[in-house]
């Protein structure tokens, strides 16, 4: 035991190496993120190509079109079972490395399809990784990153999930949508054989009781420091590591995560992970993102200028993410994610009064301040809001984790085809103005919820983050859970 910390703990020759390292990692999950904004955003795009060549609405009919754009959430809901079991038994790497081989299957399936059906079935082989979202890539960011750069890191996935979106809308705007498919293929690629040279995550290596393996793979993602042997005491200690094997059938470790449940800092870190899933997929962005084309054709009666906006409102949406980015090395995330929604609210309150008064015929529309008024929610929501998802993994409790990071995917993929599915209708049948002021309404509510009850995140590890849920204050948790860390070095 001695010579395995005195030969790992000599100092690193290299500062930048685990930084360098971290970024390979985070790398294969925004490429992730931007595969699966891909697929969000071709049907925005493929949709009326397809109706065009075949000169016919019926080629892809209302309800179909909706099943296309919805369907990647719902089969997310099977899969975020499959992945968590997948993570527990087999660990984060062999799970990872399935999901890359599904994203060429499903691009490879989209760049050959003919028809309907066929993009509908690549859609369902998405539901793999739509569901890697709020899984494996969750998971392996929180796990594989430093407490200093994962705040950046993690703010940055949702930057390309949306930069997916708008590349995937600017490909059917100029070329044909199959090269949609076809750089799909290319960046499954680089995934898959970008993952044989990270290491398996230490947190899955301590809970198979493989000490050795799990302090070299923390040394080599986050290198040798005060810092660095802190982090690794807390991951230690949190799982009470005795260095006896232990079998485990799967009906104890299901009575064990029931059991976890009743624990504060586990029920409590869950409600607020499903809070914040909650926010990012109803503060109404993700509807104006997907469905930006039939929303901008109401309301511009100008199918050029639909187009035009599409791609001016995507790119401020990027805009503002990266200003978000920025902004979280300087504001906790919960300030900049509160401002980000209060000021969302606002604005889909202004451009639903806006649309109401037009519909009275009390105002004349504007296609200018139609766009400003969507420009401005944009950026306003886009600057915290819309990067919600980048601190639930944070929230996550490390007890029981896998059993809650599956209750959260299962709700996350539910909520995402629900609204995705229905809300086509909600506009329909309410009218612009009236689909606005629904999620106006619901941001309202959301914001009030975080408001209370989501802690900042910032700067913290994960073992604080989660002690945070059954302590005070952490002056509490410094002179109760912290004290009985004892640093490597002293080993």
């Amino acid at each position: 035991m001695d010579a395995v910390y005195k030969e790992l703990s000599v100092k690193t020759e290299f500062e930048w190496k685990p930084f360098l390292r971290q970024l390979l990692v985070n790398s294969i999950a925004w490429m992730f993120y931007f595969m699966f904004g891909l697929s969000l955003g071709a049907p925005t795009v493929l949709i009326p190509q397809v109706r065009k060549e075949a000169n016919s609405t019926e080629a892809i009919n209302e309800d179909m079109a909706s099943w296309i754009s919805s369907v990647a959430g719902y089969m997310g809901m099977p899969w975020s079972i499959g992945l968590t079991i997948s993570m527990y038994y087999f660990g984060r790497k062999k799970s990872y490395s399935f999901v890359a081989l599904n994203s060429v299957a499903a691009f490879v399936v989209l760049y050959c399809s003919v028809d309907a059906t066929q993009i509908l079935i690549s859609q369902i082989l998405q539901g793999v990784t739509a569901a890697s979202q709020t899984t494996t890539s969750v998971v392996i960011m929180t796990e594989y990153t430093s407490p200093k750069y994962r705040g950046i890191f993690s703010t940055t996935k949702t930057v390309t999930m949306f930069l997916g979106i708008w590349v995937a809308n600017a490909i059917g705007m100029f070329f044909h949508w199959k090269n949609i498919g076809l750089l799909g293929i290319l960046c499954s690629m680089y995934n898959f054989f970008a993952i044989f040279v990270i290491p398996e995550s230490p947190y899955w290596l301590i809970k198979q009781e493989k000490l050795g393996e799990c302090v070299a793979s923390h040394r080599w993602l986050k290198g040798i420091s005060d810092t660095s042997d802190r982090e690794l005491n807390e991951l230690m200690n949190t799982f009470d590591y005795n260095g006896n094997k232990k079998s485990k059938t799967t009906l104890d470790v299901i009575k064990k995560c029931f059991v976890s449940l009743q624990e504060p800092e586990v029920y409590k870190a869950l409600a607020v992970s499903l809070l914040v899933v909650t926010t990012y997929y109803m503060c109404g962005k993700l509807v104006c993102t997907v469905y930006s084309i039939q929303i901008l054709k109401k309301m511009t009666d100008n199918e050029s200028a639909a187009y035009v906006g599409m791609l001016v409102l995507d790119a401020i949406t990027i805009c503002g993410m990266v200003i978000g980015c920025i902004m979280s090395k300087f504001f906790g995330q919960k300030v900049l994610l509160l401002t980000s929604l209060a000021g969302g609210s606002l604005f889909l309150y202004t451009i639903s009064l806006y649309l109401f008064l037009v519909n009275l015929s009390l105002i004349f529309e504007s296609m200018y301040i139609s766009l400003g008024l969507l420009i401005a929610f944009s950026l306003a929501i886009s600057c915290g809001t819309v990067m919600s998802l980048s601190i639930f993994g944070e929230l996550l409790p490390l007890k029981a984790r896998g059993f809650s990071v599956c209750i959260v995917s299962i709700f996350s993929k539910f909520t995402l085809g629900s609204v995705l599915k229905l809300s086509p209708y909600l506009f329909d049948s309410f009218g612009n103005h009236g689909g606005f002021l629904f999620y106006a309404i619901f941001s309202t509510v959301l914001f009030a919820l975080m408001l209370k009850y989501l802690p900042e995140t910032r700067n913290k590890t994960l073992h604080e983050i989660s002690c945070g849920f059954k302590h005070k204050d952490i002056k509490e948790l410094k002179h109760s859970e912290a004290i009985q860390l004892v640093p490597l070095r002293k080993k």
